[in-house]
């Protein structure tokens, strides 16, 4: 995991809003069930480790195909419930 994981998180809930045409709240809502997920984040405030690697994994399973992860980002192979 990066050393800088909120601002991964961050980009990734952008790329993928952007890309779905999505607001922020709709994205953390889905990722967390909580629509300020990325705010406080966004706001310099923490989340635990677990809950960090939980939302990577989240993103890796649901990233679109037609959309190119960043490649400064590492990604989490997909669930196997996700890949099949």
């Amino acid at each position: 995991m990066s050393k800088n994981i909120h601002n991964d998180l961050i980009n990734l809930s952008t790329a993928y809003a952007a890309h779905k045409n999505l607001s922020h709240w709709r994205v953390s809502y889905l990722a967390r069930g909580d629509g300020q997920f990325f705010r406080r984040l966004a706001d310099g405030k923490s989340c635990t480790v677990k809950t960090a690697a939980q939302v990577l994994q989240w993103f890796s399973d649901i990233w679109p195909l037609d959309l190119e992860w960043p490649s400064d980002i590492s990604r989490p192979p997909r669930s196997k419930k996700e890949a099949a």
